[in-house]
């Protein structure tokens, strides 16, 4: 047999070789999280109803996949999830997904595995879904030529007025503090979005055979389902 023969059979014997069980399974989980994921997250962008069930929906399948499979995995399923979207959706909408929901998914499903406290995942989790909140609004204010933030704004302004009607303070608020009460609500809409993510995970991932911290003492009235 020449040389090029026994190369070839070579070759050829390394394409035989079979994929384990594990490997299998983790291309299989992969591949079936990361396309739900950017099924919701189109779900999410163009219907116009179940915005915030897709919402809460959105990060679980890839934590769920870091959980089962590490964190190696977690983070292909996270990048094939971007590349899938990016052709479906374009180089600038697809990406979004990571600001903050993929960031959110590797962030919670490495805590959730490390059986970290709520506190820690809690607070963490909050810091980056309001700076991928932002990081989304500037790139959508790009994307329609208009200034997004504003609706933000016109929010905190509202709710200064009100505060203000109620209580009949003398005071006229200027454009930062506006600002600052706007980003407070920023910052209560992703307290109560990142708690709910934790509760979904709680009640859901055991009958998947995945498990998450317990709740701590302070919340375990509130998160009152048992995972059975």
């Amino acid at each position: 047999m020449t040389l090029d023969n026994k190369n070839f059979s070579r070759s050829r014997s390394l394409y035989k070789v079979p994929l384990s069980k594990r490997k299998a399974l983790k291309i299989v989980e992969s591949s079936y999280l990361a396309a739900a994921t950017s099924l919701i997250w189109i779900a999410l962008y163009y219907l116009p109803i179940g915005g915030a069930f897709f919402r809460l929906a959105l990060p679980l399948p890839l934590a769920l996949l870091q959980i089962r499979r590490g964190v190696k995995t977690g983070i292909e399923g996270v990048m094939i999830c971007v590349m899938l979207l990016a052709v479906l959706m374009g180089p600038l909408r697809g990406p979004l997904v990571l600001f903050p929901y993929g960031l959110l998914s590797l962030w919670l499903g490495y805590s959730w595995q490390k059986r970290w406290n709520w506190w820690l995942s809690w607070s963490v989790g909050v810091a980056i879904g309001t700076m991928g909140f932002l990081v989304r609004v500037i790139v959508l204010s790009v994307l329609v030529s208009e200034n997004l933030w504003v609706i933000i704004t016109r929010a905190g302004a509202a709710l200064i007025e009100k505060g203000i009607d109620m209580f009949n303070l003398p005071f006229t608020p200027n454009m930062t503090q506006v600002q600052i009460v706007a980003l407070f609500l920023v910052i209560t809409q992703e307290i109560v979005y990142v708690l709910c993510l934790h509760a979904l995970a709680y009640w859901i991932f055991p009958r998947l055979k995945s498990f998450i911290p317990e709740p701590p003492a302070l919340l375990e009235n509130l998160i009152s389902l048992e995972p059975n």
